[in-house]
């Protein structure tokens, strides 16, 4: 299995320096806002179901379709 490329290497690397495994610290790097900065972004409660849909697809989750909001922002949230 080929290994995808990490879009945000430095992020990917502090991930890895706190725990998280490489499958989660790959996912979260390669998001499309990845390593962005600034604290900006609303809280997920604030969010509509498709909102959290589409980051949930970003990131990977499976099983998204079927999750209602509340499960979709703990997945996120726990991912």
């Amino acid at each position: 299995m080929a290994i995808p490329s990490i879009k945000n290497e430095n992020q990917y690397e502090a991930l890895r320096e706190k725990g998280y495994s490489k499958e989660k610290a790959a996912r979260i790097a390669n998001t499309p806002n990845a390593g962005k900065k600034g604290g900006k972004a609303k809280p997920y409660e604030k969010w509509t179901k498709s909102e959290l849909y589409e980051q949930a697809k970003n990131v990977g989750i499976k099983g998204r379709s079927k999750m209602d909001k509340a499960a979709l922002m703990h997945a996120l949230r726990n991912n």
